[in-house]
């Protein structure tokens, strides 16, 4: 036997065309794709794994999830996110970035390197450790440590202590920056009206990041705090809901990607009236959401229409993971194409991560590769049905 397999579908989308192509096979040797062809040349004693009629695309990119949960010790979240990571690689996410924890430790590296070495099975991480907040902000869970007085979350203020937070995680091998903009929904102190920072504080947060080849992403929610987070330089905008026409036409002429995370809006105000559904979150959680309830639906059309560049995130950890998929129906029935969808969370989602070897299918590129039993082209929905998931050449789900 050689170490190659070859992957035959009847058809094949490859990540950068405009439509769905016949007959394809694909050539893996070493983790890498080495053809892509109608008909492939295929070394005696390869492996072929043929898919059938279903189709073809390059293993997907979540550019925001949550695979921890809690704020205990790190062992029993680091288990917990196991079954995560196994839910999040058989809906084809052969990737993703983890936008931070509230344990104690940064888990999320050391689950990145678990995976990396393939100790457990997982999508590829690329990892903002902590969620950098001011305190009484977004990321502050202080009060949840009741009367110990504990500060819980990544939490500074002012330069100095910004400077520090950024150059501490910066030494801890984190792949990203993050830190909240706005406030949010998710602790009692929260609103998402708030700015997180101030312009200074921005500024010396994304100048430390970008010393250390480190991009950045922002919580950012209303419309002042997205607008300040872009002007500081900012490399990605995390849901924008409530930006305005014009705020969204500034990310587009700076080249700051939009991560929209609208599945997550859909789920929180449709289950509103859900009591069931409420029970375990706090009350202000509900009544900010209530509040901006509106807003937030009308925000969707306007994010896909603003011209930003539109990479695809989930905020899964917020609900389920194993519904990440359906941030697709939710990009499209808002306006987006099921073409623009699917490079969002492809080759769009890639560049913003700065793999040029995801999110392809071509030679030279990582075998990442997922297959669906329909067209997601006539259905979107179809991407909530994968049925094959193969991640660096190594299949992890098979019809």
């Amino acid at each position: 036997m050689t170490d190659t397999t070859v992957i035959v579908a009847g058809r094949c989308w490859d990540g950068r065309a405009e439509n769905v192509r016949g007959h394809t096979e694909v050539v893996v040797r070493k983790g890498r794709i080495v053809a892509c062809e109608d008909r492939a040349d295929r070394p005696a004693g390869a492996r072929i794994v043929d898919l059938g009629q279903a189709v073809l695309l390059p293993g997907l990119i979540d550019c925001h999830v949550h695979t921890v949960a809690g704020n205990t010790s790190s062992a029993q979240p680091a288990l917990e996110a196991l079954p995560v990571l196994r839910t999040l690689l058989d809906n084809g996410f052969t990737t993703v970035r983890d936008l931070g924890c509230f344990t104690p430790e940064p888990v999320t590296l050391t689950l990145r390197r678990s995976v990396d070495s393939g100790l457990v099975p997982g999508p590829r991480m690329i990892v903002a450790p902590r969620l950098m907040s001011a305190r009484s902000g977004h990321g502050d869970h202080s009060d949840e440590a009741g009367a110990c007085g504990c500060e819980i979350g990544e939490v500074a203020d002012g330069v100095d202590e910004i400077i520090r937070s950024v150059r501490r995680q910066a030494r801890q091998n984190a792949d990203w920056i993050k830190f909240a903009a706005t406030g949010g929904f998710s602790t009692s102190v929260d609103d998402p009206t708030i700015v997180g920072y101030s312009e200074r504080e921005m500024r010396a947060l994304v100048d430390t990041a970008r010393d250390r080849r480190l991009p950045v992403a922002a919580h950012a929610i209303a419309d002042a705090g997205v607008r300040r987070a872009v002007l500081a330089g900012v490399t990605s905008i995390e849901h924008g809901h409530l930006a305005t026409e014009e705020t969204l036409r500034l990310l587009a002429e700076r080249g700051v990607a939009l991560i929209p995370t609208q599945h997550a809006v859909t789920v929180f105000v449709g289950k509103l009236d859900d009591e069931d559904f409420w029970t375990d979150k706090a009350d202000n959680v509900r009544r900010q959401i209530r509040t901006h309830a509106e807003a937030l639906l009308a925000g969707r059309r306007r994010q896909v229409r603003g011209g930003a560049v539109i990479a695809f995130g989930t905020d899964a950890g917020t609900f389920d993971h194993a519904d990440n998929w359906r941030e697709f129906p939710a990009l499209v029935g808002s306006g987006l194409s099921p073409l623009n969808a699917l490079r969002a969370a492809t080759v769009v989602a890639a560049r913003l991560l700065g793999r040029d070897d995801l999110g392809r299918i071509a030679p030279g590129a990582r075998a990442d590769l997922v297959a669906v039993p329909a067209s997601p082209f006539d259905d979107i929905d179809v991407m909530g049905h994968v049925s094959f998931v193969m991640k660096d050449g190594a299949i992890h789900r098979h019809p």
